[in-house]
């Protein structure tokens, strides 16, 4: 079997940061970085490292995120239009610039996100049609009637989520004006003035005061990426999955769930657990988990090597670059390679960026 990983974040970004990378034990990711030859490429989000693997570019990410909903949504509605993920989020000013914060970094009830919703819809349906998955998973589908023009003609012209989420979002709001972000400055002062916000305002809670639209377009014509089944919870990883007509499976706890169900072809698997404790700054929380990755996927990768599994390769999107290991079975003979600790490749990278 050959094996990828994808696993956002697998780096802490912070170099110096002791409590996420002090004394941490990962004796199964040193190996593997010592036997695998590792690639350097420039930095990518999640979402773009995850359309990579599936072989696309300029991606649509809002219908690509729609067809892979297993709930709230009508995922096959995908299939049909211009959809664009229309994310919930709170734009506010620190030290006269504006950072966003996706609603990961704060709650919004169901009720909340229904309320909204509706009335979007009302206030705005001769644009298109606003849709909830979740709570924080909103989307909007074009009306038929709206100018081509509304929408930028790249989906990668509009940076995804998990790359803005938390940071200065100045260079995005600057140029020329465009019809979306127009409409969208329409949509920022009805959310403004909207009971919902007041009443969260009274309680101290974050406003949801914009919308982070991202990924427009419908959905491409299928492509076989050459993996026999995807293993992931993530909802963008399962619409990639089923456009390509690959089974999506839920994802295995452990290296051992996943071999003793997969058959022996080309698998992925999407852990994507790393990432919103990056996006959200959460040191002991990444390191909780990481411990957890290593233990259950890292460590046994390389006695599956010896068994099961041919290859692996490990893609890991983080801030300094999109880095890369790939390992064969005879890689693990070479006794004499001696891995680093994840402190020191941190910092190794950072010097190097």
């Amino acid at each position: 079997m050959q094996l990828t990983l994808l696993v956002p974040e697998l780096i802490w970004p912070e170099p110096a940061d002791t409590l996420a990378l002090g004394q941490l034990a990962a004796p199964g990711f040193e190996w593997l970085d010592a036997h695998g030859a590792m690639l350097r490429s420039p930095r990518q989000a999640f979402e773009q490292a995850l359309a990579d693997v599936f072989g696309q570019t300029n991606s649509p990410y809002g219908a690509l995120r729609v067809l892979g909903e297993p709930t709230g949504i009508d995922s096959n509605a995908a299939r049909d239009g211009v959809w664009l993920c229309a994310d919930p989020v709170h734009l506010r000013f620190h030290h006269e610039r504006i950072v966003l914060a996706d609603a990961g970094a704060f709650e919004i009830s169901e009720e909340e996100a229904a309320t909204l919703v509706a009335d979007l819809n009302r206030e705005f349906a001769d644009v298109g049609s606003f849709y909830t998955a979740t709570a924080r998973r909103w989307y909007l589908k074009l009306s038929p009637a709206v100018n081509p023009e509304f929408c930028p003609k790249s989906a990668s012209a509009i940076a995804p989520l998990s790359a803005i989420a938390g940071r200065r979002i100045d260079g995005d709001l600057d140029g020329k004006p465009t019809a979306i972000t127009r409409w969208l400055n329409e949509v920022q002062m009805f959310l403004h003035l909207h009971p919902v916000n007041e009443a969260r305002q009274m309680k101290g809670q974050p406003a949801i005061n914009s919308l982070w639209l991202w990924g427009p377009g419908a959905l491409p014509a299928p492509a076989d990426p050459g993996y026999a089944a995807v293993w992931s919870r993530n909802p963008l990883a399962a619409g990639f999955a089923r456009a390509a007509g690959i089974p999506n499976r839920p994802q295995p706890k452990t290296l051992a769930d996943l071999l003793a169900h997969a058959s022996d072809d080309a698998q992925l698997v999407v852990l994507d657990e790393l990432l919103g404790p990056v996006l959200y700054e959460a040191a002991e929380d990444w390191r909780s988990k990481f411990e957890t990755l290593e233990r259950d996927w890292l460590q046994p990768l390389r006695a599956a090597l010896g068994g099961p599994l041919t290859q692996v390769t490990l893609i890991a999107p983080t801030i300094y670059g999109k880095l890369q290991w790939t390992i064969s079975r005879g890689e693990r003979w070479k006794f004499w390679k001696k891995g680093q600790p994840v402190t020191m490749l941190a910092r190794q990278l950072a010097e190097a960026a």
